[in-house]
C-alpha cells in the first residue's frame, strides 16, 4: 500500500473529528466519511490501473476494490439507520383514499411501510452500481441476417429451406418443437445477446438493455425488457407536484411503465423453467422476473458471491412486494373493479408488525446462508470483505468487529500478507466511523483492531500517524503511544522526539505521561539488557570503551522527560537513577554527558530535599572532575623553552587551577557527599559503591597533583601530606571508602604519603615531619 493512502485516510479522519458534533457533515453522500475513503480507495485503483511501474499487485487492487465497494455500502445503508424516517402513508391508506392508485405509488408505499425492505432496495442498488460493466456483443447489420439469407437463397433456387433451419423469421421461430434451428452466425449473435442482456440487467441498467435490442433490431425484445416497469401515472396518483405547478415530463407522456406487469411477471417465470429455451434465455427471464420458481434457473449465472447476494436479494424484495399487493388486493391496476367492490378488511396493527417480523425472520434466515454459498469466481463467502459486507447488511456490526479481533488474536490471519494491511486499516477506520456516529461498538475488540493498525503503521514507518490512531485507544492511548515511542529507540533525533510529544497533544493525549511513561519505559528497557551495578569496582583511570547502543539509549531515555516543564520533577528523578548506574559502572564520560544535556531548571528543584541534594552532589563532582582535568592539562602546556614572562604567566594560570582543585576536592571531602542512609536499600548500596570508586579517585588525583607541582609550588607538597590527616580524621571516614577489596586500596594511598614524605626529605635533615612544621 502507498505511503499517501496512509496519509490520505488519516487527513480524511482528522477532518471528521473535528466535525464529530455535525452528523449530517460525516454523513454527507458527497463529503462524508464513508464516500470519502471510497473515492481515496477508487482514485488509487486508478492510479495502479494507468501507471506502467506500478507495484501494486492484482490482488491488492482486487482488496482495494472490495474495500471500496465496502465503504460505497456502509454510505448506502448507515444514513436511513441514524436519522428518523420521514412520516410516511401506508398503502392501505392509499388505496382507501384513491382505489386508483397506480402500481409503482403502491410499490412505493410499501417500500415505505417496512425498514428492512427499505434497505435491501439499497442494497440491490448498490449491488447494481458496483457490478461488473456489461458486455456488448458485436454489431449486427440486421435482423437474422444469415439465416435470412438461407431461407432467401433456399426459396429463390427452389432447393427447399436447409435441413434443421428454421421456416419462419418470427421470434418464436426456434421455439415450435420442431427441432430447428437458426444459422450458426445468427445463433451465436443470440447467445451473445441474451448474455449481455443479463449483464445489463445485472447491473440495473434497463434503458440501455432496451437501447441494445433496438439496435440489434429486435424491439420486441426491448417491449419484454420494459415490462419490468411498474405502471406509474402521476396524473391520477396522489403525489406531491412540482412547486411551480407546471406539470413535468413525465406527467406530460401521460402513463408509463406496465399496468398488467402481474401477467408479465407470470409469462416470464414460465419462459424460464421452459426447458426448450436456450439457457441464457432462460437466465435473462429469470432476472427479469426473480421469484423462489426460478431460483435455480438465475443461481446458474452466478459466478461470484456478489451475484448470490444480488439474486437472493433481488427475490426477497420482489416477493415482498408481491405479497404485500395481494394483501392490499392489487388495487385496480391488478385485480380489476371486483377489488374496488370487494376490498379486503385490513389487519389490525398487531397483526401487521407480527407478519413484519415473521418475514424479516425469514428474509434474515435467508440471507444467512450467504456465509457458506459456493462461489464459482473471485474471493469466497468467509472472505473477510464478504463477512463485512453480509454483517452490515443485518445490522450486525459489533458481532463482525469481535469476530475479526477474535481472528487477529488468534493469529489467523498473516500479518505479512498483502491482504492484511488494507484489512486491519478498514475495520479500524470502521470502528472509529461507528464511534464518531454514535453506533455502539465493543471495546475491547475495537482496541485489539486498533492495535493491530498501529502495528501496520508502524511497519510501513508512518510515524507521524501514530499518535492519532494511538488516542483513539481511550484509555490505553497514554501506554500505546509511549510504547511506540519506546520503539523508536535510537532510530529518532532529538527534534523528531520533541515533535512526536507535540503530536500527543494535538491529538487529545497527556503529553506529560506520555513523556514520564515513554522515559519508564525506555530506562527499563535499557537496565533489562545492561549487566547489573554489582561485583568488582571499574577503573576509572583506564581509556573508556566506547559507548554501546543500549548505554546510548540509556543516556538518551531522559530526552523525554526533558521538554516540558511540566515533566522536570520526573526528569530529576531519573536522572539520578541513570547518573548512579553509570557512574557505578566506571562510565564517566557517559555521566557527564548526560549532566551536559539536562535542563538548568532541574537545579532549582528542592523537593524532595534527598534527590535535590544527590543531584547536586553530582554538579559538584563534576565540577571537580573537570577541574582536576584542566589541571593536566595547563601541566601538559609547559615547555623547557619559555621566556620568563610567558613562564610567570603560565605559573600562575597553573597555580590557580591547582588552587581551585584544592579547595573544591577538599569541600566534597569534608561534607557528605553522595554519603548513603542507614536503610541498606538499592539507592543506599549504589551510593556507597560511588564513594568506593571516586572518593579514594579524588583522593589520589589530588595528592598526585600536589606532589607534581611541588617544584613548581613548594607548598603543595605540604598540602599532600597534610590531606592523609583529612583521610584518617574519624569525623569524615574517609577510609572506609578505601577498604573495598577492588578499588583503590588504602595501602595505594599510603604508598604515595610515602613518597611525599621521602620527598620532603630532599632538601636536607632527617625529620620527616620537617614540612609540615614549616
Amino acid at each position: 500500500m502507498s505511503e499517501s493512502l496512509y496519509s490520505s485516510c488519516a487527513d480524511v479522519l482528522s477532518v471528521c473529528q473535528a466535525a464529530k458534533d455535525d452528523l449530517a457533515a460525516i454523513l454527507d453522500p458527497n463529503m462524508g466519511f464513508a464516500p470519502r475513503l471510497r473515492q481515496l480507495c477508487r482514485d488509487r485503483i486508478t492510479e495502479a490501473e494507468n501507471s506502467a511501474s506500478s507495484d501494486v499487485s492484482q490482488e491488492e487492487l482486487d482488496i482495494l476494490r472490495m474495500e471500496a465497494n465496502t465503504w460505497g455500502l456502509l454510505q448506502a445503508i448507515i444514513p436511513a439507520r441514524k436519522t428518523e424516517p420521514e412520516p410516511r402513508v401506508h398503502p392501505r391508506t392509499l388505496l382507501a383514499t384513491n382505489p386508483y392508485t397506480p402500481t409503482s405509488t403502491l410499490a412505493q408505499a410499501i417500500m415505505d411501510s417496512s425498514v428492512l425492505l427499505t434497505e435491501l432496495v439499497v442494497v440491490r442498488e448498490w449491488l447494481h452500481e458496483t457490478a461488473p460493466q456489461p458486455q456488448h456483443p458485436e454489431a449486427t447489420t440486421g435482423y437474422w441476417k444469415f439465416t435470412k439469407h438461407n431461407v432467401m437463397q433456399g426459396l429463390r433456387t427452389g432447393s427447399g429451406i436447409r435441413e434443421g433451419l428454421v421456416k419462419e423469421l418470427d421470434p418464436d421461430a426456434m421455439n415450435r418443437g420442431d427441432g430447428r434451428s437458426l444459422a450458426a452466425d445468427d445463433a451465436g449473435s443470440e447467445k451473445s445477446l441474451a448474455q449481455a442482456l443479463y449483464s445489463f440487467v445485472r447491473a440495473g441498467r434497463l434503458d440501455e438493455a432496451v437501447e441494445l435490442c433496438r439496435k440489434a433490431h429486435q424491439p420486441w425484445r426491448a417491449a419484454s425488457i420494459r415490462g419490468s416497469l411498474l405502471f406509474q401515472w402521476r396524473a391520477i396518483a396522489n403525489e406531491q407536484r412540482n412547486d411551480d405547478g407546471i406539470d413535468d415530463a413525465d406527467d406530460a407522456e401521460g402513463w408509463q411503465g406496465n399496468p398488467r406487469r402481474k401477467l408479465w411477471k407470470s409469462t416470464c417465470a414460465r419462459a424460464a423453467l421452459n426447458p426448450n429455451l436456450p439457457d441464457p434465455e432462460r437466465i435473462l427471464y429469470a432476472a427479469l422476473a426473480p421469484c423462489p420458481q426460478t431460483f435455480s434457473i438465475l443461481k446458474s449465472a452466478c459466478r461470484t458471491w456478489e451475484d448470490n447476494l444480488w439474486a437472493q436479494i433481488s427475490i426477497l424484495c420482489e416477493e415482498k412486494q408481491t405479497a404485500e399487493m395481494i394483501k392490499l388486493g392489487g388495487g385496480f391496476w391488478d385485480g380489476g373493479l371486483a377489488v374496488l367492490e370487494n376490498m379486503p378488511s385490513p389487519p389490525s396493527q398487531e397483526e401487521d408488525v407480527a407478519e413484519e417480523e415473521e418475514w424479516e425472520k425469514e428474509a434474515t434466515s435467508t440471507l444467512e446462508t450467504l456465509g457458506s454459498v459456493h462461489v464459482e469466481d473471485g474471493p469466497t463467502a468467509d472472505h473477510a470483505f464478504h463477512v463485512s459486507q453480509l454483517a452490515i447488511i443485518l445490522d450486525r456490526t459489533s458481532s463482525l468487529l469481535e469476530t475479526f479481533a477474535a481472528g487477529l488474536k488468534n493469529g489467523n490471519f498473516d500479518p505479512e500478507s498483502s491482504e492484511y494491511p488494507t484489512m486491519t486499516r478498514f475495520f479500524a477506520h470502521l470502528c472509529l466511523y461507528l464511534r464518531m456516529i454514535d453506533i455502539t461498538i465493543p471495546p475491547l475488540a475495537t482496541q485489539v483492531i486498533l492495535e493491530a493498525y498501529l502495528q501496520v503503521l508502524e511497519a510501513a514507518g508512518q510515524r507521524e500517524l501514530i499518535a492519532m490512531y494511538a488516542g483513539a485507544l481511550g484509555d490505553n492511548a497514554v501506554e500505546r503511544y509511549a510504547m511506540f515511542l519506546t520503539s523508536l529507540e535510537l532510530t529518532a533525533d532529538i527534534n523528531e522526539r520533541r515533535l512526536a510529544l507535540t503530536r500527543a497533544r494535538e491529538h487529545g493525549l497527556d503529553v506529560h505521561r506520555v513523556a514520564v511513561v515513554t522515559a519508564e519505559r525506555t530506562i527499563d528497557r535499557a537496565f533489562e539488557l545492561l549487566p547489573q551495578m554489582k561485583g568488582p569496582l571499574p577503573s576509572v583511570i583506564t581509556l573508556q570503551a566506547t559507548p554501546s547502543d543500549i548505554e546510548l539509549l540509556l543516556l538518551r531515555s531522559i530526552e523525554w522527560t526533558t521538554f516540558e516543564d511540566g515533566t522536570h520533577d520526573t526528569a530529576l528523578e531519573q536522572a539520578t537513577v541513570i547518573l548512579r548506574y553509570f557512574l557505578g559502572a566506571g562510565r564517566v564520560s557517559l555521566a557527564k554527558n548526560l549532566m551536559e544535556v539536562l535542563p538548568r531548571e532541574l537545579a532549582s528543584i528542592d523537593q524532595p530535599e534527598e534527590r535535590a541534594t544527590e543531584y547536586l552532589h553530582y554538579r559538584q563532582f563534576f565540577t571537580i572532575w573537570d577541574s582536576l582535568d584542566r589541571v593536566v592539562e595547563c601541566q601538559s602546556l609547559e615547555v623547557s623553552i619559555m621566556n620568563r614572562d610567558t613562564r610567570a604567566a603560565w605559573l600562575s594560570d597553573y597555580k590557580g587551577l591547582m588552587d581551585q582543585a584544592y579547595d573544591a576536592v577538599m569541600k566534597l571531602l569534608t561534607s557528605d557527599w553522595m554519603m548513603p542512609d542507614e536503610t541498606g536499600d538499592r539507592r543506599s548500596r549504589e551510593l556507597t559503591r560511588v564513594r568506593q570508586i571516586y572518593v579514594p579517585e579524588l583522593v589520589l588525583r589530588l595528592h598526585v597533583m600536589l606532589y607534581a607541582s611541588r617544584e613548581h609550588v613548594p607548598e603543595n607538597l605540604k598540602r599532600a601530606l597534610e590531606l592523609a590527616n583529612i583521610v584518617a580524621d574519624s569525623r569524615y571516614k574517609l577510609y572506609d571508602d578505601f577498604l573495598h577489596l577492588d578499588g583503590r586500596r588504602l595501602g595505594e594511598y599510603l604508598n604515595a604519603v610515602r613518597r611525599a614524605t621521602i620527598a620532603g626529605l630532599e632538601g636536607g635533615g632527617s625529620d620527616p615531619f620537617k614540612i609540615i612544621l614549616l
